[in-house]
């Protein structure tokens, strides 16, 4: 277990010092074709270090720390969740740390803890070795604060086919070789978030998997810095050259993103979670899933917060706020924002107990999303409409300071609400921010293709809603039954 800094005993935390000295490993990262000497240090990469660390500046926060230490003082992110209460509050502080990250989730120890839930939840149908060697590596984990983050996702190749039926074998990563010690993995898989700037990556399978697959059922943990990883980064959305004036949320925060290559990576023995067990893997990922979609509708509780309070925002400092259309968007945007946090709460109100761990319920999870997904566009769309062209057309802030036309420039630009125009054009910005730009860009893919696809959710709601009860009623109202 990589340890990467010295535990305070007394607190059983590290602190954001200790965090980003434990990146500074050689890890091979390349952004842009050039190869990161020090992820902590680069002029893009920094920034995704600078906001990760957000997870462990609230444990030592007056304000956060109840929330972000469980009472055995350890991180409550890596607690694990016995009842609904857990899952609560593990909401909680997902929402709390998003909010203090301006909309963007640090995710730099909510996604590793999901994969760790999902393989403790899954020890009594691995069995002996793994089950274990998964318990080692949460203890290890849980003991040094770590950051860990997750790959699942496969590159896929040709989707119409299976694993072993690519054309390119390594389109899905897979074992090349079993060794007494251990086992050795080649491939690579896609959109592994915050691994520039994690400690430790679980592996999981992305699908369920048939015979013939048996390379492909593959799970494990790894160091960032093991001999043979790379990690190309995603160079979207970067914050680099962006003024805290112009771009209020997005500067200074990024979320990296990369293609992970494992070139004949070995694996050591007590590292593997899954080697060749095909009848698990789906399971896995599924038990993956079910714990990140929960995550994800909990750090989205922020953003839609932000999106109803600059819709209201929008139309006070527009001078808009008795008109008609104006106050149905609004009643849809907090209809919208109310909807998602009570599925979510609900999901946890309602969790299944798996082998000791507190599972949220899919049902209401895949709902949420679903509902967050296809929303948010429209969401945008109705905050543009309330703020106005001038999301796209403002002038600059060296515009409004000008000796000549600058005030001019404010008198031209103030508003309803007393607001002058300095104020109206910060509000702007931010709203540009939010939803114009490259930040909002990013969350508008992330609503259709993070944590699973729109269509993955409609498939998964279908199959978790118990649909008898609801056809017994439909067929006593045809008549066919005399019970309903």
């Amino acid at each position: 277990m990589t340890q990467a800094g010295e535990i305070d005993a007394a607190t059983r935390l590290r602190s954001p010092a200790q965090y980003r000295e434990s990146l500074r490993d050689g890890r091979r990262v390349y952004y842009r074709g050039e190869l990161v000497e020090d992820v902590t240090t680069h002029p893009v990469l920094r920034h995704a270090v600078d906001h990760a660390a957000l997870d462990y500046e609230m444990a030592e926060s007056d304000e956060h720390r109840e929330l972000a230490v469980a009472p055995d003082g350890y991180s409550r992110y890596f607690q694990v969740p016995r009842s609904a209460d857990d899952l609560l509050a593990r909401s909680a502080l997902i929402e709390a740390g998003t909010r203090a990250g301006k909309t963007l989730p640090p995710l730099i120890k909510e996604i590793g803890t999901d994969a760790m839930f999902a393989l403790l939840a899954m020890r009594e149908r691995l069995g002996e070795p793994y089950a274990g060697r998964i318990e080692a590596f949460y203890e290890g984990a849980r003991e040094h604060d770590l950051a860990v983050c997750v790959a699942q996702t496969d590159f896929k190749g040709d989707r119409s086919l299976g694993p072993s039926q690519q054309p390119n074998p390594d389109a899905y990563l897979r074992i090349v070789e079993h060794r007494e010690d251990g086992i050795v993995v080649r491939g690579a898989k896609a959109h592994t978030s915050v691994s520039v700037n994690a400690n430790e990556l679980v592996v999981l399978p992305t699908r369920a998997l048939g015979s013939g697959d048996e390379s492909y059922a593959v799970s494990f943990a790894i160091p960032l810095d093991t001999p043979g990883l790379t990690l190309v980064a995603s160079p979207y959305m970067s914050p680099h050259g962006k003024s805290e004036e112009e771009h209020p949320i997005s500067a200074g925060r990024k979320m990296t993103e990369t293609s992970t290559l494992f070139d004949d990576v070995f694996v050591p023995a007590e590292r593997v979670f899954l080697a060749g067990e095909t009848e698990h893997a789906g399971d896995l990922a599924r038990g993956f899933v079910e714990f990140h979609r929960f995550t994800a509708i909990s750090y989205k509780l922020p953003l839609v917060d932000a999106l109803v309070g600059s819709g209201l925002l929008a139309a006070r400092v527009n001078g808009l706020e008795r008109a008609g259309h104006v106050r149905e968007k609004l009643s849809w945007l907090v209809s919208y924002a109310e909807t998602l946090r009570i599925l979510t709460h609900d999901s946890a109100r309602r969790c299944a107990i798996v082998d000791g761990v507190a599972i949220p319920h899919p049902l209401p999870v895949n709902i949420a999303k679903l509902q967050f997904a296809q929303g948010l566009h429209t969401a945008m769309q109705y905050l543009q409409d309330m703020a106005g062209a001038l999301l796209v057309t403002y002038p600059a802030p060296e515009d409004l300071d000008h000796d000549e036309y600058g005030p001019d420039l404010k008198r031209y630009l103030e508003a309803a609400g007393g607001a002058d125009g300095e104020e109206r054009l910060r509000v702007l910005r931010m709203i540009s921010d939010l939803t114009t730009g490259e930040f909002g860009g990013y969350q508008a893919v992330l609503a259709i293709h993070a944590e699973g696809s729109i269509e993955a959710e409609k498939l998964t709601i279908l199959a978790k809603y118990d649909g008898e009860d609801a056809v017994g009623y439909a067929r006593w109202l045809a008549g066919i039954d005399g019970v309903a």
